[in-house]
């Protein structure tokens, strides 16, 4: 349990995968991770998207179990579920050693600084 909503800790990676390559589900991830508890008007709210579409995005989510729902009342709220991204992380960026990655990634910051 977090919070008060259940969170489901089982998810099959291609489906997290599946989830993640799409930007604008990927986008939805970040608005939920700017503000946790939003409602289908909230996350809809200046986006260029139909709602139909912003629904269909979050049950994709839903099935990858990258979000979580809860009726509360009239409203139906969504959560950041980040433990299969959590777990990507573990399985696939430890696995080429984070350590490197991250220096690698300061080099090339620094260089793109220098080069402006």
């Amino acid at each position: 349990m977090t919070g008060n909503h259940s969170v489901a800790y089982y998810f099959p990676m291609d489906e997290v995968f599946k989830a993640l390559a799409d930007a604008s589900r990927r986008l939805l991830l970040d608005r939920l991770h700017a503000r946790n508890g939003q409602t289908l008007l909230e996350l809809c709210d200046g986006l260029a998207m139909t709602r139909q579409a912003v629904t269909k995005h979050l049950g994709i989510l839903e099935q990858a179990n990258l979000i979580t729902t809860v009726r509360h009342g009239r409203e139906k709220l969504h959560y950041l579920n980040p433990v299969p991204i959590h777990e990507i992380g573990e399985r696939w960026i430890r696995k080429f050693e984070r350590g490197k990655l991250t220096a690698l990634g300061a080099l090339k910051r620094q260089l793109e600084k220098r080069d402006e």
